[in-house]
């Protein structure tokens, strides 16, 4: 018989959340189920395994990453509710949304490729996901499709949450089936079918490898294949850093795709960073076309940064128009007091002189 989860039957915060049962297991930690009787929901708790906790570097990053998702409010971002440390053992903790569905992974393992039509208006949510934790200079560096998640929310279907952001990022080896170590500069590491080629030698990463990730999501969604041939992690590391995509239109004999959208996915899996789409709303925006009515209803991106950088311009703009036009109403109205001010002047000149 396996030992029983210390975990299940806790109670965390003095009783706001009870740990019913494991519903997963991750590089840094399991996830429960837990009740949370005074709001009458269920709440998903990711616990750092314990294994983990004498690592000060893990646990660290395991707050500092909590902490950067708690700051994400984007729908399609798994919601976090509190993170702590529990009282009696100090094991760390981050309380979720509980989310009913599939991820990625599963749906297209169940139902084979996705027809455009839908994989895109997903892939354009994530993108929003993507961008506002970009903005926050938060890169979430294990994108796959086990990670984005397809839950029903408002009476829609194929609601897309990005899970773990940066969670996985970090470990001192291997974890699980197709996460390796890459470097010890950082402890990044990652799944191998869906690195970028920096990502892949070891380099800083940016946002733009989050994009290349998301490229080789829509690559396997689409046609329920990767990008390149490849039999082992190695392997596809390789050939991330050397070989051109095969095109989309040519992965799959009875699967076409518009000639277009191999442009798009060919600059998105660009080898060189400044050479792919530069932020997540940019790639959403070029993807937009090929998704059908859904993905022209959805409301456009726009990365904050960019935004801001746009807006202020913008505001400058209408500013500096508000001030020459302010100045001018001023000058006129300075006038219109002076004449005014003359007129009355000479109305009491001329009493004064009539007495």
């Amino acid at each position: 018989m396996r030992p029983k989860d210390p975990f299940i039957g806790r109670e965390i915060l003095g009783g706001q959340y009870q740990v019913l049962e494991k519903i997963g297991t991750g590089g840094m930690g399991s996830v429960y189920k837990a009740s949370q009787p005074a709001m009458n929901r269920m709440v998903a708790i990711k616990i750092l395994h314990p294994k983990l906790a004498n690592r000060k570097d893990l646990t660290s990053r395991f707050r500092r990453e909590a902490r950067a998702m708690s700051q994400l409010s984007h729908p399609n971002t798994v919601k976090v509710f509190v993170y702590g440390e529990m009282e009696d053992d100090g094991s760390l903790y981050i309380v979720m949304e509980m989310l009913e569905g599939r991820n990625l992974n599963q749906t297209v393992r169940k139902d084979g490729p996705i027809p455009i039509e839908r994989a895109i208006p997903i892939l354009i949510q994530v993108c929003g996901a993507l961008q506002e934790a970009h903005d926050l200079g938060i890169v979430h560096r294990d994108l796959k499709p086990e990670n984005i998640f397809l839950s029903r929310q408002g009476g829609i279907n194929d609601f897309p949450k990005v899970l773990d952001f940066g969670l996985a990022k970090v470990t001192e080896r291997q974890m699980q089936p197709g996460s390796i170590i890459l470097t010890q500069e950082g402890m990044v590491f990652g799944t191998p079918e869906f690195m970028s080629p920096e990502q892949a030698q070891g380099k800083t990463l940016d946002a733009r490898s989050d994009i290349y990730s998301l490229a080789v999501i829509l690559y396997e969604v689409l046609t329920g294949k990767l990008p390149f041939t490849a039999k082992t992690p190695m392997e596809y590391i390789q050939k991330h850093v050397t070989e051109p995509i095969i095109p989309l239109s040519e992965r799959v004999a009875d699967k076409h795709f518009p000639k277009e959208l191999d442009v798009v996915m060919a600059r998105a899996l660009s080898k060189k960073p400044e050479q792919r789409y530069q932020t997540a709303a940019e790639f959403a925006e070029a993807l937009r076309p090929f998704g059908g009515a859904a993905a022209q209803a959805l409301p456009s991106l726009r990365s904050d940064k960019l935004g801001s950088s746009a807006a202020g311009a913008g505001g400058n703009t209408v500013k500096l128009g508000a001030k020459k036009s302010g100045g001018s109403g001023l000058l006129i109205g300075v006038a219109a007091l002076c004449l005014v001010a003359g007129v009355l002047l000479a109305v009491v000149v001329m009493r004064l002189l009539g007495r």
